[in-house]
């Protein structure tokens, strides 16, 4: 593996892959001295032209207990903030000898870009509305461990459907988890109101809706997304309790989910809007699995791309 620029790169294999070594990174977080020497050399920046607390943290965990050197630079503290390209950022760094780049960025694309011109392997970690393929697979760690509880078998996302609910237009998430649920094999659901839908929705292999309803009571996972209103200008919806009423995770929403089904949500919340309290905290709630599995999923990204000879 190369870079990481795209959920829909990875073929079952390498998902598998990533989810396994995950699931031995996992155990660490328990450990009183969580270090390991896998990365010990190598060295990693992380680049954030955008606010973000669980990603950059957990990336910065993920380097740090494998023993990589970590770097975090921020828009407003790299050159850029002075009018230097993102080019020219990313070929002075690339020639300090760094290994990898993680990035996250608002222009959707601009990290595949960026790889393009460096030396060292890049991990997307969010581009503008793009993707987002690491909150894919942590999603997909979860979930996957959520379904072996319920039932023995390798074959967890068999005959499983995931329900993607909210702000699609506006997310980088949906689109990753679309492409990695595909691989999967299990069968996506997208829910929002017409002005929320993403163009070409309709050619991306999974249906799509507008009725909230009509789909709760079919869902083994309901994955709700932020209402981005810090993207949004112009009215999307008429207010935020018509929102919540027809689209949000209300506690009525919450008691017609199937025996089984879990609820899932990539962070950051709005609670009160798209999920309730009463959903956030529930006994079926993955909200703090998912940021758990951050960490280790992150780390086995590192250690697939930068664990082996530098050949």
């Amino acid at each position: 593996m190369r870079h990481l620029l795209s959920a829909g790169d990875l073929s079952l294999a390498e998902v598998t892959s990533i989810l396994n070594v995950a699931e031995e990174m996992d155990a660490i977080q328990d450990r009183p001295i969580k270090k390991l020497p896998t990365l010990r050399g190598r060295t990693v920046i992380n680049m954030f032209f955008e606010d973000s607390t669980r990603t950059r943290t957990s990336f910065e965990m993920a380097g740090k207990w494998m023993s990589a050197d970590t770097i975090n630079v921020t828009g407003k503290g790299s050159s850029t903030s002075k009018g230097e390209s993102l080019r020219d950022t990313m070929l002075t760094l690339d020639a300090m000898g760094t290994d990898c780049f993680v990035i996250r960025h608002g222009s959707s694309g601009a990290v595949a870009q960026a790889a393009g011109w460096v030396k060292a392997q890049v991990v997307n970690a969010g581009d503008g509305t793009h993707e987002h393929p690491t909150q894919a697979l942590l999603d997909a760690f979860t979930m996957r461990r959520h379904f072996r509880q319920l039932a023995e078998g390798d074959d967890a996302f068999a005959g499983k459907t995931i329900a993607i609910v909210g702000d699609l237009l506006h997310s980088r998430v949906v689109r990753s988890n679309v492409l990695l649920q595909r691989t999967l094999g299990s069968t996506v659901i997208l829910v929002a109101p017409p002005t929320l839908l993403p163009t070409g929705v309709e050619h991306w292999g999974c249906e799509v809706t507008s009725d909230f309803d009509a789909v709760v009571e079919r869902a083994d996972i309901v994955m709700m997304l932020r209402v981005q209103r810090e993207r949004m200008h112009g009215g999307f919806f008429p207010t935020a309790r018509e929102y919540t009423e027809l689209y949000g995770l209300t506690p009525e929403r919450l008691a017609r989910l199937r025996d089984g089904a879990a609820v899932c949500h990539p962070g950051p919340m709005n609670r009160g809007l798209e999920i309730s309290s009463e959903a956030a905290d529930a006994a079926n709630s993955l909200i703090l699995d998912q940021v758990r599995a951050g960490v280790s999923v992150r780390m086995s990204v590192l250690y697939h791309l930068l664990g082996g000879s530098p050949e």
